[in-house]
């Protein structure tokens, strides 16, 4: 194994409360993944820590680096973490859209770990994320063309023919809006604990203020930086996204709403600086209101500042939502990982957020 190759950033040891059987997985592989080569023996394990959801792995072979998908241990919704259905869509997808990791095999024998899980190939390339990789300087020039190329590669994931891929089933079609609204409004209330807001007062607003939707696309929904894989050639350009277990058929601008939810310009506050997990505090990146004209011009979708306040709010409570539900796990002690043990401050932040910009709205 080459020194460069030993280097995989983000990939630690495995949290005790996170392991596996090694050996039971190798053996499994070998039986069962499309191409087998290079999976003699058993791989070196390490593990991703900065997923919050599904739990990520490195399983590194002599001559062969795979990733390894499953779900968190603890209180789970199952829908939420369906490995199936995620390893289905990146497979469905490889033939329109070149930017997903090639799949190697779905296993939903939960005797070999414990749960379902399925491996695909790792992509190699600098990932964004809290700060750039070591290493990696950009020019304020080149900050802005990853950014617009990186807001191109959302324009192109939903300009993706559903149907063309085989993924015409994924979603409920129309009325994504309300469905959304309703169901994170629901998932909050399950995940509440007593050190956080109640957020009803955005519920109620963003009840009487939904918009139709706008059109119906394949969406990732949890579209970020961190989850760009960059070309190792070209690190302006990404090479390949992520992440895909939130991914259905919905509406657009909600997806982007959910991506700017993330967006920490180098002009926030301090207090939410200190959750920021991409950098896109960095010269030469475009702020979110830059973002929003961006994508309207390149998808034709065009969007007020009035209209964008609502998928703005929906975005933050999405992610307080998600904050939540992920503390509620460690409150609970689902979980021991201490990156959550905090997040009840990020929900109680975004609270305010949401509500300054429902003032600020007027309506």
């Amino acid at each position: 194994m080459t020194e460069a190759r030993a280097r995989v950033s983000g990939a630690g040891e495995v949290r005790g409360e996170d392991a596996f059987d090694v050996q039971a997985v190798a053996g499994w592989l070998r039986a069962h993944a499309e191409d087998a080569t290079g999976l003699e023996g058993t791989p070196q394990v390490r593990q991703f820590s900065g997923g919050a959801s599904n739990l990520t792995y490195l399983l590194r072979y002599p001559e062969r680096d795979l990733i390894l998908r499953r779900p968190p241990r603890g209180q789970k919704a199952r829908s939420a973490h369906d490995m199936g259905r995620e390893f289905r869509i990146q497979s469905q997808l490889a033939g329109v859209f070149p930017h997903v990791p090639r799949m190697v095999a779905f296993c939903q024998d939960e005797s070999v770990i414990g749960s379902d899980f399925y491996v695909m190939q790792r992509l190699a390339g600098p990932i964004p994320r809290k700060e750039m990789p070591r290493g990696l300087e950009l020019s304020p020039e080149q900050v802005r063309r990853l950014c617009t190329n990186v807001i191109d590669l959302l324009v192109d994931l939903h300009s993706v023919d559903p149907a063309g891929a085989g993924l015409a089933d994924l979603g409920k079609g129309e009325g994504y809006v309300g469905r959304q609204v309703a169901g994170w409004s629901g998932r909050y209330r399950k995940a509440k604990t007593w050190n956080v807001g109640s957020f009803e007062k955005v519920m109620a607003w963003l009840d009487a203020h939904q918009p139709a939707d706008r059109r119906i696309c394949l969406i990732h929904n949890d579209f970020r930086l961190d989850n760009v894989v960059l070309s190792e050639e070209d690190p302006t350009r990404p090479a390949g996204l992520l992440d895909w277990e939130m991914a259905t058929l919905g509406d657009p601008l909600m997806d982007l709403g959910g991506a700017l939810a993330y967006w920490v310009q180098a002009d926030d506050s301090r207090l939410f600086q200190q959750f920021r997990r991409q950098p896109t505090h960095l010269p030469g990146m475009l702020t979110r209101a830059e973002v929003v004209r961006y994508y309207s011009e390149r998808s034709g979708l065009e969007v007020t500042d009035r209209q964008w306040a609502f998928y703005e709010v929906f975005g933050l409570f999405r992610l307080a939502v998600i904050c939540q539900q992920i503390y509620y796990r460690y409150h609970r002690k689902q979980t021991t990982n201490p990156a959550f043990r905090n997040l009840w401050l990020a929900t109680r932040m975004l609270e305010r957020r949401c509500l300054k910009i429902i003032r600020r709205a007027g309506r």
